[in-house]
């Protein structure tokens, strides 16, 4: 029996590390092909390799270039207020959702299972409408604003909520708390694996969103980090592919630090949100 377990255990960690290793093939050729000039590129389109680990002329000029600059502030900017106001929106929905009795509360939480499952290219062409009816095109507070409050992140909080004992909610009131007191001061505390969760969601859809910036942004002013690196790579005609990865990296890395810092709070939110 010894030895059956281990040959199934052996098994099962070959192939999840078969299944890794196949998911980061992509990032693998993504992180040596910023290290590649345009005629590598050119010569041999499917390499993986580069001549040289110790080129960093596409960093170099990444950095160096002016507008780069004000495309990494916007998306800081963008980001920020996206997951404050998701963090501080949804967690007030999932209390509202789930420990305030009032008459359509069930409709309510149906509407918000609704809108997840809505594909986002259904509301594009609304929310563009609304958003120049508004006078918000062109500005950061019209690519910010579809995204302040996320049905995912309404439905996390609401779950994890759950978990929160009544009990302790109303020795709160019976000391004469108020609801904002209540929420403030007890339940907001306790939503430390949701706030992570939900950060980590939101942060990842703002920072890395392309189509929406895309259409509402008219000038360099205003595009973020992803619009800006596509549009600038295209030079004369054709694409600098270096450049583009080199910029895929730099977009990569503030996920991959966040996502580290709160992992251990990520997998219980997401844990929490799917046990009730």
């Amino acid at each position: 029996m010894n030895r059956l377990h281990v040959v199934r255990a052996s098994g099962l960690y070959l192939a999840l590390c078969l299944v890794s290793a196949l998911m980061l093939l992509p990032f693998a050729w993504v992180v040596f092909g910023s290290f590649k000039t345009q005629g590598e590129f050119t010569a041999n389109p499917g390499g993986w390799l580069p001549e040289s680990f110790a080129n960093l002329q596409n960093f170099v000029v990444l950095f160096t270039e002016e507008a780069f600059g004000g495309f990494l502030v916007n998306s800081i900017i963008v980001s920020a207020v996206t997951v404050l106001a998701n963090v501080l929106f949804c967690s007030m929905a999932g209390y509202a959702l789930a420990k305030l009795p009032f008459r359509g509360r069930g409709l309510l939480m149906g509407c918000v299972l609704v809108a997840m499952t809505v594909p986002y290219v259904a509301l594009f062409v609304p929310q563009f409408l609304i958003t120049v009816q508004l006078g918000l095109v062109n500005t950061l507070a019209g690519i910010i604003a579809p995204m302040l409050v996320m049905p995912l992140g309404v439905f996390i909080m609401r779950q994890f909520a759950l978990s929160i004992p009544d009990e302790l909610l109303e020795a709160a009131r019976i000391d004469g708390a108020g609801e904002f007191g209540i929420f403030f001061r007890i339940f907001l505390p306790l939503l430390g694996p949701a706030i992570a969760t939900v950060s980590i969601f939101t942060f990842l859809a703002s920072w890395n969103f392309f189509l929406w910036p895309l259409v509402v942004a008219q000038t360099e002013d205003v595009f973020t980090l992803p619009v800006g690196l596509a549009i600038a790579s295209q030079q004369a005609n054709t694409t600098a592919y270096g450049l583009l990865l080199a910029g895929a990296i730099v977009v990569l890395l503030p996920v991959l630090i966040l996502f580290l810092f709160l992992q251990r709070y990520f997998i219980q939110g997401i844990a929490t949100a799917g046990l009730k």
